[in-house]
């Protein structure tokens, strides 16, 4: 591996610090660590190491909905939400519900 000598300075939100450091020390990694992980995967990939898209007007419109509680089913617990998807699954086509979020 080549001798580290270059250095790279990022700045980020206290809030985002505060959230990812943990994480990273759970895996066992320091920022910099991370750093050098995220360019060794770019140099691998050509490219980033993740999908990067903008959020289109279907999936921004029903990301805001989630955020403002609208149009919400709420199960008291997993099995109840999985058994009540097998149901929709059961039914016929013909029979499910349009979605209400249609691209525009």
């Amino acid at each position: 591996m080549a001798k580290k000598t270059e250095m790279i300075r990022a700045r980020v939100a206290p809030e985002l610090k505060a959230k990812v450091e943990p994480i990273l020390e759970a895996l066992g990694l320091s920022a910099s660590d991370a750093i050098r992980l995220f360019y060794v995967q770019v140099a691998l990939r050509k490219g980033l190491p993740f999908d990067v898209a903008i959020p289109n007007a279907t999936t921004r419109r029903a990301m805001r909905d989630v955020e403002q509680g609208k149009d919400l089913t709420r199960y008291a617990d997993t099995d109840e939400m999985f058994g009540a998807l097998e149901t929709i699954r059961k039914r016929p086509f013909d029979l499910w519900k349009p979605c209400k979020y249609k691209e525009l």
